[in-house]
């Protein structure tokens, strides 16, 4: 090698070396929580990966922890300056981080609420204030009902229930019980615990015709007759009918995944946990219709957010990653890895996914779903919890024990709209 070209390669290496010394100056690493829960971590490492390929001077690092601790997580570490500059949340709690100062709007130069209004499903639009997001899904969810396709041919069923009386002697054919009476298999999973809590709220009670809720959700109305005809229906499965126990295998998924129910009704969530289940054959349909025909189901989602720890260029960063977590792209990797709906009508309602065999009649639900906006989701269903417990297990009356539980959520509420 001569003198020009030593020099020059010298030259070469030091301006490679100066450069990428500026690069990885200009480097920002951005945090990300979600609670945990592996179709959901499959599919952010995906996004990650996709986002990161595009924006090489963007790190995001994910950081998830059990949904029993993912609240008090969040709580703790932003107020001290750790944890994500990028945060999910459940749409319920937006109330709660908005006032705790916990995250901040999405600028409205890059998420125009007027844009937003027309590209989104119009439930996001309770994620608005003062004249900006605060927050955005990817996905949203509603409800329907899996079968196990291997007990129907086994109990010789056609096919899925598509009333609430159908699904009554349904569930009588694909029970079984011990010679003790107790039973082993239940015909339809049950438990206020997981999904039912919706499933009775906004579907039961608007299908014996009533309204749950008045005051845009600030003053219970389910302390009625078409309440009371619900909430008799939903327990009357365990105590009339026998075709259910509350209770049985403590989680109503599991009884569903162990292949020791026939039917179960839960969110599209479901959909990526239940595909890993080798050798199970399962189906979905639509939810029930009530007596008059009436066809309800209840819609959710999680939405994510930029918290107030995200300052400058990790600001920056977040927002960007805002922008692509929200896209199209990325709604159709949650939709097929997750099983969770687009929350944009271009990609939700495109033929091949509404006619889809599984994801289908959840997108066909959406058009007739209710969102409850909850005051506190959580302490609200353990109201209905203890309605179901004080019914079942004391031997309360119906009548009275949807008394007492609509008067202990309206204390929740005026507890908490009254501030």
């Amino acid at each position: 090698m001569g003198k020009t070209s030593l020099k020059g390669w010298i030259l070469a290496t030091a301006t490679s070396t100066a450069a990428l010394l500026a690069g990885s100056a200009n480097a920002v690493e951005i945090e990300y929580w979600q609670y945990f829960y592996d179709a959901r971590v499959e599919a952010m490492d995906t996004l990650i990966e996709n986002f990161q390929a595009a924006n090489p001077d963007i790190t995001v690092t994910m950081t998830t922890f059990p949904y029993a601790d993912y609240r008090t997580k969040v709580a703790a570490a932003i107020p001290a300056g750790e944890g994500p500059d990028v945060v999910q949340l459940f749409y319920g709690w937006l109330n709660d981080y908005v006032e705790a100062k916990l995250i901040q709007p999405l600028p409205t130069d890059m998420f125009p609420p007027e844009q937003v209004d027309a590209d989104f499903f119009p439930m996001v639009q309770a994620m608005k204030g003062d004249g900006a997001y605060w927050a955005l899904p990817t996905a949203v969810r509603s409800l329907a009902l899996f079968y196990n396709e291997r007990l129907f041919e086994e109990a010789g069923v056609d096919g899925p229930p598509a009333t609430l009386d159908e699904l009554v002697e349904t569930a009588k054919k694909l029970t079984k019980v011990d010679g003790a009476g107790n039973i082993t298999q239940v015909g339809i999973t049950a438990g206020m615990n997981a999904q039912d809590h919706h499933w009775w709220r906004e579907v039961l009670v608007r299908q014996f015709g009533g309204d749950p809720y008045l005051d845009d959700y600030h003053t219970v109305n389910y302390n009625d007759e078409a309440g009371l005809k619900a909430l008799d229906f939903y327990t009357g499965l365990a105590t009339e009918h026998k075709v259910t126990s509350f209770g049985f295998m403590d989680e109503p998924q599991a009884a569903f995944k162990a292949g020791r129910a026939g039917m179960h009704i839960d969110g599209s969530f479901r959909i990526g946990s239940l595909k890993s289940i080798r050798g199970m054959k399962w189906g979905v349909a639509e939810l029930p219709a009530g007596p008059d025909g009436t066809q309800s189901n209840y819609s959710s989602y999680w939405v994510n957010a930029v918290t107030t720890k995200a300052e400058g260029e990790k600001y920056d960063a977040a927002v960007k990653f805002m922008d692509y977590i929200t896209s199209d792209e990325a709604m159709q990797v949650w939709l097929e890895v997750v099983g969770e709906l687009p929350a944009k009508p271009s990609v939700g309602m495109t033929e091949a996914n509404a006619n889809d065999p599984i994801f289908g009649p959840f997108i066909r639900g959406l058009a007739y779903a209710h969102t409850t906006k909850f005051a506190n989701e959580s302490g609200q269903r353990q109201v209905m919890m203890e309605a179901v417990e004080r019914i079942d297990i004391e031997g309360q009356s119906v009548a009275d024990s949807l008394k007492t539980a609509a008067e202990a959520e309206q204390k929740i509420l005026t507890d908490y709209y009254g501030k």
